[in-house]
C-alpha cells in the first residue's frame, strides 16, 4: 500500500500531462486516519467521474459496538453516514474562496431511509463510496489542484463525517431510532390484521407537487385518527403510539375534491419505506408488499392471464395468455394487477383519478344498455371482495364519484378538510336506501394465478458489442437497445433504485436465476434471499471495488421493469 507522499509524487509527476495520465493514480493509499481506494479513473474530463472509497478502521472511527446490533440499525447507520459525508462536502465547498472547486459527490438519499451501497458499516471499519471529478483545464491535468483536493480537502471531509466523536451523535441516534421504530410498527400490522397505520400528528401533505419534502407544520393540518379506528401500537422501546389502524378488507377513501383523499393514499403508498426524522411520514407504515395500481395506456404486455377481469374478446380471442404492444387503459390495469399478484402482494392501492373508468365500474344503466354477453370486462368492483376472500388481498381505494363501491366496502373513510372520519355505517345506510339495481358480473371465483417464465435470451443488455445498462432518473432504464419506461411505477422513489434494477436484471440472467425454467416470482425470491445475505454489492459490475450508487428496490418494482421490457418473451 502506498502513502500520501507517493500520492503527492504521482500528482506532481503527471501535472500538465494529458488527462489519461490520471490512470496512474489507481490503487490504495494510507493517509493516516484513513485509507483511500481509487478504484477507477475516468478516461477524460467529460466521462463519468472517478470512483473512490474512503475507509476508516474501527479503532480510529471510534463507533460504539452497541450502536449496531441488527440489520435495521446497520441500514440506518449507513444511510446516516452517507448523509454526513454529503454534508461535509457542502460545508467544505463553502469555507474559502481560494479552495479549488470540489467535484465530489456521494449518493446521500432523500426523505427515505433505504439500504444503500454509498456507505458501509462493519465491525472492522466504516467506509464511504463516492465519485470525484478530477480537475483539468480542457484535457490537461491540473495536478496541484488535484493534490489539494485529495491530500487536504478529502481527508478533512472524511474526518468530519466518518469519525464518531466528530458527528452529531444525537442526530445519529434519532435516525437509527426512527428506522427501528418504523420496522417494529410494520411488523405488528399482520398480527393486528391491519394493512397500514398512520400515527396521530403525521404531516401527510408535501410542500409541492414536485417535492417529497413535508409541507411546513405551520401550514399543514396534522393527521388525527377518528376514535373508531384509533389503536395504540408499541415501538421497539415500548413507547405507545396512537393513530389510525386501517383494517384488512376493502377500504374506501371518500370525500370532496381537494379535501386530502389522494394525499392520504400517497402517504400510505410511501409507507412501504421508512422515513427520516422530521419527514412527517416517519410514523406512517404500510405492509411491505403493498402496490399502487393504475391504468397505463400504451404499455407492452407479455402473456399475462387477465381473464379474471377481461374475457371473451370479439372473435373468440383468449385472454388467458394476453399480449399487446399497446395495451388500453383497462387491459393495462388488469395486467398490472395480475403481474403484481403473481409476485406476491397482499394490498392493492388505487385512485380513481388514475384508473380506467370502465375497468373500475359498470353501472346499472350501462348494464341495461349493453348486455353482459357483449361486455368482455368484469369490473374491479365485482372482484374486489373475491380477491380478499380467496387470496387474502386487501384493497385501499380512493373513490369520489362512484357510490356503487359502498355496496362492497368493509370500511369507509370520509376526508373533510384533510381530517378523516369513519362513516362505514352511514355508507351502508346510503347504499341500502338508494339501491341502484346493479348486478354483480363476477364469476364467483377469482381462479388460480399462473406463473410466468421469462426467456433469458429476451433480456439482452447488449448494444452493439457492449453491455449498455443505465438508469435514467427515477423512472427509466436504458437496457441494451430498449428503454424501459417506469413512469407509472409510482412507488419507485430514488434514481439509485432504478440503477440497481437495471444491473439486477442483468445479474438475474448472467448468474442463471432467470434460466428459462423457473418462474419470475421464484427467480426474484431466490435473488432477494442472496441480497439479504451478501448485500447490494453483489450485483455490481465493479464487485470487489466501488459497487456503484445503489438503493435497494423491492421485488415488485424489479418485476415491473422486466414486464415493461419490450423485448421480453414468456414461455
Amino acid at each position: 500500500m502506498s502513502d500520501e507522499a507517493v500520492l503527492q509524487k504521482i500528482l506532481n509527476k503527471i501535472d500538465r500531462k494529458g488527462y489519461k495520465a490520471y490512470k496512474d493514480l489507481e490503487g490504495e493509499y494510507n493517509l493516516g486516519l484513513c485509507t483511500i481506494f481509487i478504484d477507477h479513473v475516468q478516461s477524460d474530463p467529460f466521462a463519468p467521474p472517478s470512483r473512490f472509497r474512503a475507509r476508516v478502521s474501527a479503532n480510529k472511527g471510534g463507533f460504539p459496538e452497541e450502536l449496531v446490533t441488527c440489520s435495521a440499525e446497520r441500514i440506518a447507520t449507513e444511510d446516516f453516514l452517507a448523509r454526513c459525508f454529503s454534508s461535509a462536502i457542502h460545508q467544505k465547498a463553502k469555507v474559502a474562496e481560494n479552495t479549488p472547486k470540489i467535484n465530489i459527490t456521494v449518493d446521500r438519499g432523500r426523505q427515505e431511509i433505504l439500504e444503500r451501497s454509498a456507505a458501509v458499516f462493519k465491525k472492522e471499519y466504516v467506509e464511504a463510496r463516492f465519485s470525484v471529478g478530477l480537475p483539468a483545464r480542457g484535457r490537461t491535468i491540473l495536478g496541484k489542484k488535484a493534490a489539494e483536493i485529495l491530500c487536504n480537502i478529502l481527508p478533512d471531509i472524511i474526518e468530519t463525517s466518518l469519525v464518531w466523536k466528530n458527528i452529531d451523535q444525537d442526530r445519529a441516534k434519532k435516525h437509527i431510532y426512527a428506522n427501528m421504530a418504523q420496522e417494529y410498527l410494520r411488523k405488528q400490522l399482520i398480527e393486528k390484521k391491519l394493512v397500514a397505520f398512520i400515527a396521530d400528528g403525521s404531516i401527510l401533505p408535501r410542500e409541492s407537487g414536485i417535492s417529497n419534502r413535508p409541507m411546513p407544520r405551520d401550514q399543514a393540518l396534522p393527521f388525527k385518527s377518528p376514535n373508531e379506528l384509533a389503536i395504540s401500537l408499541e415501538d421497539h422501546k415500548g413507547h405507545k403510539i396512537r393513530g389510525s389502524g386501517i383494517p384488512e378488507g376493502v377500504t374506501l377513501i371518500a370525500g370532496g375534491g381537494y379535501h386530502g383523499k389522494s394525499t392520504l393514499l400517497q402517504g400510505v403508498e410511501q409507507g412501504v419505506y421508512n422515513h427520516i426524522p422530521g419527514d412527517g411520514r416517519e410514523l406512517v407504515v404500510t405492509r411491505s408488499s403493498a402496490y399502487k395500481i393504475r391504468a397505463e395506456d400504451g404499455r407492452r404486455v407479455a402473456r399475462v392471464d387477465i381473464s379474471p377481469f377481461i374475457n371473451k374478446l370479439p372473435g373468440g380471442r383468449s385472454t388467458e395468455n394476453f399480449s399487446s404492444e399497446d395495451a388500453s387503459g383497462s387491459t393495462s390495469q388488469a395486467a398490472n394487477i395480475m403481474e403484481t399478484i403473481e409476485i406476491g402482494t397482499d394490498l392493492l392501492l388505487m385512485d380513481e383519478d388514475t384508473s380506467a373508468t370502465n375497468f373500475m365500474i359498470r353501472d346499472a344503466r350501462m348494464q341495461k344498455l349493453v348486455s353482459k354477453e357483449k361486455e368482455p370486462i368484469t369490473p374491479f368492483i365485482d372482484n374486489v371482495q373475491v380477491l380478499y376472500n380467496e387470496l387474502g388481498i386487501s384493497s385501499l381505494l380512493v373513490i369520489g364519484g362512484s357510490g356503487d363501491y359502498l355496496d362492497v366496502a368493509d370500511t369507509v373513510l370520509l376526508l373533510d378538510e384533510y381530517l378523516p372520519y369513519l362513516v362505514t355505517a352511514e355508507g351502508k345506510k346510503v347504499a341500502k336506501t338508494y339501491q341502484t339495481g346493479r348486478k354483480n358480473e363476477g364469476g364467483g371465483s377469482f381462479g388460480s394465478i399462473k406463473k410466468r417464465i421469462p426467456l433469458p435470451s429476451s433480456l439482452d443488455p447488449q448494444k452493439g458489442r457492449k453491455v449498455k445498462i443505465a438508469g435514467r432518473g427515477t423512472h427509466g432504464i436504458q437496457f441494451g437497445r430498449d428503454y424501459i419506461d417506469l413512469s407509472f411505477v409510482e412507488q419507485l422513489i430514488d434514481p439509485s433504485q432504478t440503477r440497481a434494477i437495471g444491473d439486477l436484471i442483468y445479474f438475474l440472467v448472467q448468474k442463471g436465476y432467470l434460466d428459462g425454467k423457473k418462474s419470475l416470482a421464484k427467480s426474484l425470491q431466490q435473488v432477494f434471499l442472496l441480497l439479504e445475505e451478501k448485500g447490494l454489492d453483489i450485483i455490481s459490475p465493479f464487485y470487489g471495488q466501488h459497487p456503484g450508487e445503489y438503493a435497494r428496490p423491492r421485488p415488485l418494482e424489479v418485476a415491473a421493469a422486466i414486464n415493461r421490457l419490450r423485448s421480453l418473451k414468456i414461455k
